[in-house]
């Protein structure tokens, strides 16, 4: 058995706590409010400045130039392809790049965020892909599961949906689930107990990002 296959029963539960919150369950079903999406995109975006970074030290640590070179091109498309979804999103609600660019993380994007870079600047490299799996399991997973159920009427809720269910992010989150299970292969249960640490840690943080988007998240003291 795989690592990966290892973590799948971890990973339904939150998979499933996920689909199952009703951020997530009426963003498919297209009955969303959307002001809860319009806080999840600004917060996304900011999500997403601190992700590239997470590439790019990816790159910086990965043990073998292909595997430096895929990390380089995820920080690409990253910055290009997927805030440029963002953005459309943004000028869709009426939130001006600079209004984008200006979102001040809430309390939760800060601590993910704070979580994934610090995994990624101090820790070996397969600390690394553990913390970044969920990000791309959890939303391939749950994009997949709400394709399932069938396309809201909502354009932007399907425009994620898309994005998220389709080939090329499928394609991206098989490699993330490979390049697990060969950094696993050769570790020792002591290493492999803290990837499952790490795994558990960003999706327990998914979930989370979604239910501060719901509760349209702020820090308790304004200052």
């Amino acid at each position: 058995m795989s690592f990966t296959e290892t973590l799948e029963p971890t990973a339904e539960t939150l998979w499933d706590a996920i689909v199952d919150h009703p951020m997530v369950s009426r963003l498919g079903a297209g009955t969303l409010d959307e002001s809860p999406f319009r806080y999840w995109v600004r917060q996304d975006y900011v999500y997403l400045v601190e992700y590239s970074r997470l590439f790019a030290l990816g790159a910086a640590k990965a043990p073998d130039l292909a595997r430096m070179n895929t990390f380089a091109d995820l920080l690409h498309s990253t910055v290009d392809t997927e805030m440029a979804l963002h953005r459309s999103y943004a000028a869709a609600f009426g939130i001006s790049e600079a209004d984008l660019e200006a979102t001040d993380p809430s309390p939760t994007t800060r601590a993910y965020t704070d979580f994934l870079v610090r995994t990624a600047a101090l820790d070996p490299f397969g600390d690394l892909v553990a913390a970044l799996l969920p990000c791309m399991w959890g939303f391939n997973e749950t994009a997949k599961r709400l394709d399932e159920r069938g396309r809201p009427d909502h354009d932007g809720y399907a425009a994620w949906i898309d994005m998220y269910a389709g080939d090329d992010f499928s394609e991206l989150t098989e490699w993330c689930l490979g390049l697990m299970d060969d950094v696993a292969a050769t570790a020792d249960e002591e290493t492999k107990a803290r990837y499952r640490e790490r795994f558990v840690t960003s999706g327990r943080y998914e979930y989370r990002f979604w239910d501060a988007a719901w509760r349209e998240e702020e820090w308790a003291v304004s200052v």
